[in-house]
């Protein structure tokens, strides 16, 4: 069986991952990108809304034109850079440091690599109710490829699940293709995501109902509409059902870390809610309690992506520094920063209280318990 290696080996070619490569690619590293989707670029693709945050993250700039511009920059240090899509990693082997990948469903081989940034992503969560598994129920991530990658829009008339930024936005750009949004529920008493992305939808006539929820789907073969209730304090249905006419229910509960490789490279993990689920620990270089391996981006908390792109940049300059190859002094302070400056506001807070669960001063102290 074929393998392939290379010194630095990153998972993921989204936000996270492509701001790695081209980092260390840069530094002089040779670097090899796998993606399981057919093109590069992840969530960023997918993004047609003008990005927040700060100049150095592209604020302003739209989320499939800041793939471009990432993809530019691997494209600048292209002899470094080896580029695998339709390409899955299936596993990591501690025994004898391989991981193995399929290709499509054709090819099957192992990668050795030196150093390994995972930079997987997240996973979207479910929730459960009667006839989910309808056709017509799809995951918000589905629905911004069908419409953003392929120009397919999924139905005529939506009702959102979830009121965080993704529900919020999704909303929008579903309005935009020329689907009717019925409304938004969200289980929380309050509105998830930013304020600015609510008023949009608000302004084009959508009710956001808080402290409501799906209970269950209605259809046949399809979904032909959906009742909804409120719940109290405690998350408990209250009151009469409401009907809902609607030929897509769209879910947008938040998101998971993808951290599978991770743990079967022996990392210390850790269940962190701030940080939406179970992740690394690391260092300030992002490195975890296996040396070999570096996390970034989703895979080590769910975040935005102008925060995904930085920790990627830790992550790559790291992990070429950790293979001996110059990188510029004060980078990573720089980029540590940016990283401060993007996390400054009220959502932020949270983030940060979850940094402070899983990092560490240095895995040599003898504080990486």
């Amino acid at each position: 069986m074929k393998t392939l290696s290379t010194e630095i080996l990153v998972i993921g070619g989204g936000a996270a991952g492509l701001s790695a490569a081209a980092e260390a690619a840069s530094a002089g590293a040779k670097v090899m990108v796998i993606e399981s989707d057919l093109h590069l670029g992840g969530q960023l693709v997918k993004q047609t809304h003008k990005f927040f945050g700060s100049k150095d993250e592209y604020a302003g700039t739209r989320g499939f034109k800041i793939a471009e511009i990432l993809l530019n920059e691997i494209e600048s240090c292209k002899d470094n850079v080896e580029i695998h899509e339709n390409t899955t990693v299936t596993g990591f082997y501690s025994e004898d440091k391989t991981f193995t990948a399929m290709r499509g469903e054709e090819s099957f081989f192992h990668i050795q690599a030196q150093k390994t940034i995972v930079a997987t992503g997240a996973q979207e969560r479910l929730i459960p109710f009667v006839n989910n598994d309808l056709p017509g129920v799809y995951g918000a991530g589905a629905v911004q490829t069908l419409m953003n990658v392929y120009g397919v829009i999924p139905g005529k008339r939506v009702l959102m699940v979830g009121a965080g930024n993704i529900g919020l936005i999704v909303s929008y750009q579903l309005m935009q293709a020329g689907v009717e949004v019925a409304a938004i529920v969200e289980a929380a008493p309050r509105i998830g995501g930013y304020w600015v992305h609510a008023a949009k939808v608000r302004r084009m006539g959508v009710p956001i109902l808080l402290g409501h929820s799906i209970k269950r789907a209605v259809g046949d073969r399809t979904i032909t509409g959906a009742y909804i209730t409120g719940l109290n304090e405690k998350f408990e249905p209250v009151g009469e059902e409401t009907f809902v006419d609607c030929d897509v229910i769209c879910i947008a509960v938040g998101l998971s870390p993808t951290t599978e490789i991770l743990s079967q490279a022996g990392c210390k993990m850790m269940y962190v809610p701030q940080l939406c689920g179970l992740v690394a620990r690391r260092d300030m270089s992002m490195k975890t309690s296996n040396p070999d391996f570096f996390t970034a981006g989703d895979a080590s908390g769910i975040e935005e992506a102008s925060a995904a792109m930085v920790e990627g940049r830790i992550a790559g300059l790291s992990a070429a520094s950790s293979l001996g190859y110059p990188t510029e002094h004060g980078k990573l302070d720089e980029y540590w920063s940016r990283l401060q400056s993007l996390r400054s506001g009220e959502a932020g807070a949270r983030i940060c209280q979850g940094i402070e669960c899983v990092l560490v001063n240095g895995w040599e102290d003898g504080r990486n318990g």
